[in-house]
């Protein structure tokens, strides 16, 4: 393994550790699902959930909870009722998991699902790790000091976003199953040189901050904060950026549901966006059937 270490931080180490284990058993129960062995259920109408997500939730929250039993713990698959909810977004320091990132991607087997532990502090996004079972990387890092990639060798590469700032050559990162309208006139009025479709929010920033990206934008309801707090800090961490559609930043306060959809980018293209998504979203309700 390569020297790189984030000096003084023995917790993100720790949850560099807890994202290693967890990744191996996602691994573990991928390669099962491949085989026809895993039950899926619907919480839902269109909406899955399989052992595995319980599986991996109790084996995050549980180690969370025994390392820092001071504080707040939110997980997709148990998430408290809403006075314990409260109380638990009160914290100082609150995790944010989610056990399985694109439920739907790890049963299609296409690789794009992820394994995230995210840590938020006075209700910012602070730390994070996101594994990526499927091709054995996990990136972490903490807002303010670096992001690193680890390899399955063990080896370890800082990560820093690209400097792309002309729109026609950045790829943007868009979902493979539900594509929001707004993509469509957004990608016209800033002129996006190409659209990369892509499942998992948290592969779709882990793809930013390796540089296969410059930007995703997500319109609209559907998406909650353990599905942000661990790739929007690493994504700090890379020189990155992420805000809601209006340019504020996720308050990891709460409520748990992100109204105000996200961009996440290289930060370079930013401020262009932020200056088209009310003409994209006019045209979005323009559009729109009545």
């Amino acid at each position: 393994m390569t020297a790189i270490r984030v000096e003084g931080d023995a917790q993100l180490e720790a949850l560099v550790e807890l994202g290693r284990r967890a990744g191996a058993r996602a691994e573990e129960l991928y390669a099962e699902h491949g085989r026809g062995a895993l039950e899926v259920e619907e919480k839902s109408p269109g909406n899955p959930v399989t052992r595995a997500d319980r599986e991996l939730d109790r084996m995050l929250s549980e180690a969370i909870r025994s390392a820092y039993p001071e504080a707040g713990v939110v997980s997709e698959e148990s998430v408290p009722t809403a006075a314990a909810l409260f109380d638990e977004l009160a914290k100082d320091e609150v995790f944010f998991l989610d056990p399985i990132d694109g439920t739907r991607e790890f049963l299609e087997r296409n690789g794009e699902f992820a394994v995230m532990v995210g840590l938020a502090r006075g209700g910012r996004a602070s730390a994070g790790v996101v594994v990526v079972p499927a091709h054995r990387l996990l990136l972490a890092g903490r807002v303010g000091q670096r992001a690193f990639v680890e390899h399955p060798d063990g080896r370890r590469d800082l990560l820093a976003v690209t400097s792309i700032e002309r729109f026609d050559e950045a790829r943007m990162l868009v979902s493979r199953a539900h594509r929001p309208p707004l993509v469509e006139p957004l990608r016209r009025r800033l002129g996006i040189g190409r659209l990369l479709p892509c499942g998992s929010v948290g592969v779709k920033v882990s793809r930013i901050v390796l540089g296969q990206g410059d930007l995703y934008v997500h319109a609209g309801r559907g998406l909650s904060l353990w599905d942000t707090c661990a790739p929007g800090a690493i994504l700090a961490a890379a020189g990155g950026r992420m805000t809601d559609l209006d340019g504020l930043p996720i308050d990891y306060r709460g409520p748990t549901g992100l109204s105000r959809g996200l961009v996440a980018s290289n930060g370079a293209l930013h401020p262009g966006v932020m200056s088209a998504v009310a003409w994209a979203e006019r045209e979005v309700a323009r559009t729109s059937p009545r």
